[in-house]
């Protein structure tokens, strides 16, 4: 059974957040630590509780870092502050739940065995030797080496893939951002570990709960300048920015001088979205909320719901018309064919009069809303038509689905209709028609024999 997610990402998404909130949905907390102890990464310890974000309560997910592997994680100050004391090019990125890919740039001629001090802006020093197992381990890895890391993991294949998934969107998100290729480009912050668990995480948690569709309507993003290894840079930042272009998300613009949408936030709904819309009507099954860490004067949460669409309820449907009277017969059955193949819900033409009591045929197509565009570009391209009327029309539908039950002849495809007196069955007509072939029957005598065979307490 198909489970449908609803990502509302009001307050933006990361990846901590989306963890957070699958956790609070129902994922199995005892699931997730034991893949999460699988991966062959060190230096960090999840920290899973209670919060509550202007009265609410949320989930946590946190990943503590030990000292060799601290960051910026949630500095406001570092992030959105002017003074810092901070010029150095080994300052990792402002947030590991952001998965923020960089280009390793060497311009400071560093290696494993120097040693040098950081200077915090909280007012305490750090001397760091750096040997070999030093946190610095990360910043070489490039998509192969973290594409490694998932494979040797104990993770399940279906989370497996995600992750991977996510890694690859940020990786040609970040590619393009530094004009490198999907081979050069190093991860820097995303190699970091704390990133690679959200990533993981997300995708376990995924997994777990046995997501088959996602609907990620549009995503709310800030503005502003946030600061990161290269120094300042706009919001929403250049991963974040090509991700949306890349995988046709929906950004929704705030006044909000934060950055609400990390680029692993965005990979994540990009790797996982089937749908940016929601059904006309729905039930909300079960509700989770993921908390942010983050405090920039509103509720840093992520909700997410299980929903399931109400059956038999109205929706809506297009339908796109033309008028042609210049065209070969050749030609229309061509473009029917075409149109079908496209996904086309219904192609038809009807015999018209027009101006001279010119003879001609209209062509009907009808579609989804998101079918539009491309089934336009082959109406315009395969016939002679210069314009397309377009009309939105309601409809009611009957919960169906498509069984193979076994008969006398046969297994044999049905189509089951619900209405409110019962079901009705309807014999699929390739099945139907293949059995008329192999037996010699006629099609009507198929079609009174699989409908007295199949009861209802076959199906």
């Amino acid at each position: 059974m198909s489970k449908t997610l609803y990502l509302e990402c009001y307050s933006g998404i990361s990846g901590d957040m989306t963890v957070g909130a699958l956790l609070d949905l129902g994922a199995d907390q005892t699931v997730l630590e034991e893949q999460l102890k699988s991966l062959p990464v060190e230096g960090y310890e999840t920290i899973i509780s209670r919060v509550k974000k202007s009265g609410l309560a949320a989930c946590d997910f946190n990943v503590v870092l030990d000292k060799e592997h601290e960051n910026h994680d949630h500095d406001n100050e570092y992030l959105y502050g002017q003074e810092h004391g901070h010029d150095h090019d080994c300052i990792h990125d402002h947030e590991h739940s952001h998965g923020h890919i960089h280009e390793h740039i060497h311009d400071h001629g560093h290696s494993h065995g120097h040693s040098h001090d950081h200077e915090h802006s909280h007012g305490h020093n750090h001397d760091h030797e750096h040997p070999h197992g030093h946190s610095h381990d990360h910043a070489h890895r490039g998509l192969p080496e973290i594409l490694k890391i998932i494979e040797n993991s104990g993770m399940t294949e279906g989370a497996k893939k995600t992750a991977s998934d996510i890694f690859h969107i940020l990786a040609q998100a970040e590619a393009k951002a530094h004009g490198t290729s999907l081979q050069e480009v190093h991860f820097h912050e995303v190699g970091a570990v704390d990133s690679i668990v959200d990533i993981a995480a997300a995708a376990i948690c995924l997994d777990n709960l046995g997501i088959t569709e996602v609907i990620v309507p549009e995503l709310y993003e800030g503005r502003g300048v946030i600061r990161c290894q290269h120094g300042l840079i706009p919001v929403p930042v250049p991963a974040t920015a090509n991700i949306a272009q890349m995988h046709h998300l929906t950004l929704h613009m705030t006044e909000t001088e934060a950055e609400l949408v990390t680029p692993t936030g965005a990979a994540i709904a990009a790797a996982v979205r089937t749908s940016d819309r929601l059904p006309a009507r729905y039930r909300i099954l079960k509700t989770g909320l993921g908390a942010g860490k983050r405090d920039y004067g509103r509720t840093s949460i992520l909700r997410a719901m299980l929903i399931e669409e109400e059956k038999g309820s109205p929706d809506t449907i297009y339908k796109l018309e033309t008028n042609i009277d210049d065209c070969t017969g050749e030609a229309l059955g061509y473009v029917m064919e075409r149109l079908l193949e496209a996904g086309a819900r219904d192609v038809h033409y009807m015999p018209v009069f027009m101006k001279k009591n010119r003879p001609a045929y209209q062509l009907n197509i009808i579609c989804k809303e998101e079918q539009i565009e491309a089934l336009e570009d082959i109406i315009f391209a395969e016939t002679t038509t210069i314009g397309i009327r377009r009309v939105q029309m309601e409809r009611t539908v009957l919960d169906r689905e498509i069984k193979k039950v076994n008969t006398s002849l046969g297994e044999v495809k049905v189509k089951i209709c619900s209405l409110k007196e019962g079901r009705r069955i309807y014999p699929e007509y390739e099945s139907a028609a293949a059995i008329c072939r192999n037996t010699g029957f006629s099609y009507q005598e198929i079609l009174k024999r699989i409908c007295r065979e199949v009861t209802d307490e076959e199906l």
